[in-house]
């Protein structure tokens, strides 16, 4: 038997049962969005959208009768068994009987909607910018409810229980205000000194029970100069500052479907940012044979396209630390993402400045080079481009470099996650 809440939804109820829903399926919809992200056009990648969910993962609690156990059963009319005889017990199974095919068994996957809210608190829960710990804190400053004491005014919902009690226990205590177990011993005496005939007693009784009653009806239980309320005031909590810059080489060699991974990586990281940070700046560069500081749109949507000088980024980016980030105050993030391709003659300007200016100032930097599909001649990414072969130069354990591949728009999901996943900074290419 199955037993199934049939109680009518009270008024404000349905936000937490969903929360509730969301977290019993918590691994099966992280599945589902990341899967949902693939097929995505760049712009969409935040829009609402149905999430189907395995049905195995939605099972409730049920009670079912048992087989085993001693059971007395009455079969009338039965011409083969009397009394006495043992009856094997029937066997079990798993089978579910809701398939109406007669070649297989499967069930439709649960399938519902979540918010843009929602899909980003799944999508985001567990990243973070590394390194998060500069040096002089924003003079903008976020207010926070906190703690204040307590007052003798508020709401219901602030309402301090212990706090009142407490002052209802040192009120009755300082002002003798009888317990009710003096009361009923007073009252046994008394009925003893009727008992006994004792007139005198009993009057005296009477007279000693009547002033315990009525300081009990003149001292209240909970006086309302007992009532405390929780207090909260605003304080203000500083922000540590930080500036991602966002550096995309959409030169000749990167091709259409390059170009999309690496505005879906990019797309992924603004929301990242919008979503988990309250003071970040955010620096958009293109750049081909010469570099641009653009505004988001250009960034993600300028068909502009040349040659190929990686170094033209990096020192814009160098300059604009320079000009507007001090290193003492801010905290400083770079990604990249290129196909790799790259001048031969750029590469010194390229180690010259990574290693002269961009990571001994950055916090963390993250490196993500994009190809085409593989054919059938070559499978994953047939060569080592120049731009990978020069960052390699510079790994170690102390360098704040980070470098991943994607192919396809499946990959940018897994990369992003590795990326910027809390356990650090992950160095292995």
């Amino acid at each position: 038997m199955n037993i199934i809440d049939r109680r009518l939804n009270p008024k404000g109820k349905s936000l937490p049962n969903r929360q509730r829903l969301l977290r019993r399926l918590k691994s099966q919809v992280r599945k589902a969005v990341a899967q949902s992200i693939t097929g995505r056009r760049v712009r969409e990648i935040d829009a609402e959208q149905s999430v189907p969910v395995p049905v195995e993962g939605i099972g409730e609690p049920s009670f079912r009768k048992g087989s085993s156990g001693v059971r007395d059963v009455v079969w009338p009319g039965n011409p083969k068994l009397v009394k006495g005889d043992r009856i094997p017990r029937p066997g079990g199974g798993d089978g579910e009987g809701n398939q109406a095919s007669d070649s297989g068994e499967g069930e439709d996957a649960f399938t519902f909607s979540l918010s843009r809210e929602e899909f980003l608190d799944i999508f985001f829960e567990d990243l973070e910018l590394p390194d998060m710990v500069k040096r002089r804190l924003m003079q903008t400053v976020s207010s926070v409810p906190s703690r204040a004491g307590f007052s003798v005014s508020g709401g219901p919902q602030s309402l301090d229980v212990v706090r009142t009690m407490r002052n209802s226990m040192a009120r009755r205590l300082a002002l003798s205000r009888p317990r009710d177990e003096d009361v009923e011993e007073m009252e046994a005496r008394l009925a003893e000194a009727e008992a006994a005939g004792d007139e005198e007693t009993v009057a005296r009784l009477k007279e000693e029970h009547a002033r315990l009653r009525r300081r009990q009806r003149a001292i209240p239980w909970v006086d309302p100069v007992d009532v405390r309320y929780r207090r909260f005031e605003a304080r203000p909590v500083p922000i540590a500052q930080a500036v991602m810059f966002c550096l995309m080489d959409v030169s000749g060699s990167m091709n259409e479907h390059m170009k999309d991974l690496a505005k879906r990586f990019f797309m992924l990281l603004y929301l990242f940012l919008q979503r988990r940070y309250e003071a970040v700046d955010i620096v958009f560069i293109r750049h081909t044979h010469e570099a641009k500081e653009v505004d988001e749109d250009t960034f993600f949507t300028s068909r502009e396209t040349g040659g190929t000088l990686v170094s033209s980024a990096l020192d814009a980016a160098s300059r604009i630390i320079a000009e507007r980030y001090p290193i003492d105050g801010w905290n400083i993030y770079i990604a990249q993402a290129s196909d790799g391709d790259n001048m031969s003659s750029d590469r010194d300007r390229v180690l010259s400045a990574m290693t002269a200016s961009l990571l001994p100032a950055c916090q963390y930097f993250a490196y993500l080079e994009v190809s085409d599909p593989p054919s059938e001649d070559h499978g994953g990414f047939q060569d080592i481009s120049d731009l990978w072969r020069t960052y390699e130069t510079l790994l170690g354990s102390s360098v704040p470099l980070a470098m991943r591949r994607a192919n396809s728009a499946g990959e940018i999901f897994g990369v992003f996650h590795e990326l910027f996943s809390r356990s650090g900074i992950n160095q292995k290419a």
